[in-house]
């Protein structure tokens, strides 16, 4: 029988609302026969994820990170899947993103002072239930302090692009994040392509870039992907030999209307889809 499988899914370790076991638990009560999680910059949810896991035979658990990195059209995501527990040099290079990240996070609530709105760092941490904290829990503490009343009006008027406090983020290039994920065996792909539009050719020639790097396929099913969308992937991927990989990007409540495995109703990653990225992955003498 063919089941869903969700390979993008995040928890409260960065900016979803789930913890690590109950994504898992959920998971398994929708029906999935494989789920990874993928938070954002940071690793440490995926053992709590992996010990729920191992107490079921009837669903398989695959550790993942969504690692962010700029190009000269703005923030690109990248996945690795499969992250080995002995992952020094991404760890190594996670922390010192974080690190970064904090400076900034300090810096936008310095310019939100000047805008006479006054959070503390203390006040965004009560918001983050892990070690990735960035604008989603800067937003949360100014809807808890009275300030905003939806995520969506803090970026509008003072996180977001064109907001007051805005900053940019300063984070890894494609090709270290591609490279530090690859040589410690992880299956890695560009996120979501096709969120937003490009240039023609931008993104058959961002792929040409990181493939020395070890890039191993882009994400063809994803909750914004339209079905042609996911086409046009699988068409692009096909083109360069590479994996397809999906899942809904998942985050609780922070996106309510996202379902684990089925993103806004329609989303189908199937167990076939799964199978061949394993089967891939034996062809390169790596475990699953």
């Amino acid at each position: 029988m063919i089941q869903r499988v969700d390979l993008h899914t995040h928890t409260c370790a960065s900016d979803g609302t789930d913890t690590p076991a109950q994504l898992v638990e959920n998971a398994r009560k929708a029906g999935l026969a494989a789920v990874a999680i993928t938070d954002h910059d940071t690793l440490s949810g995926l053992d709590e994820a992996q010990r729920t896991a191992a107490q079921f035979n009837d669903i398989e658990f695959v550790r993942g990170v969504e690692v962010s990195t700029g190009t000269d059209q703005g923030e690109m995501h990248i996945v690795g899947l499969w992250v080995p527990k002995d992952c020094e040099p991404l760890e190594n290079a996670l922390a010192a993103m974080r690190a970064r990240r904090g400076e900034r996070n300090q810096r936008i609530l310095e310019k939100l002072a000047t805008l006479d709105i006054h959070l503390t760092m203390e006040d965004v941490l009560r918001e983050a239930g892990g070690e990735s904290v960035g604008r989603p829990h800067i937003a949360r503490a100014l809807i808890t302090k009275g300030y905003v009343k939806t995520i969506t009006e803090a970026f509008d008027k003072y996180l977001g692009s064109t907001g007051k406090a805005y900053l940019p983020k300063d984070v890894m290039n494609p090709e270290e994040a591609v490279s530090v994920m690859s040589h410690i065996g992880c299956s890695v792909f560009i996120a979501h392509p096709m969120l937003k539009p490009y240039p023609p050719g931008w993104i058959d020639e961002f792929v040409k870039r990181l493939l020395p790097f070890g890039l191993c396929g882009i994400e063809a099913w994803h909750s914004e992907h339209t079905e042609a969308d996911s086409r046009a992937v699988i068409a692009l991927a096909r083109r360069f030999h590479l994996c397809v990989s999906g899942g809904s990007d998942y985050h609780g409540k922070n996106k309510p209307r996202i379902q684990l495995g089925t993103g806004y109703g329609s989303l189908f990653v199937t167990t076939d889809a799964y199978e061949r990225l394993k089967d891939w992955r034996r062809e390169q003498g790596l475990p699953c």
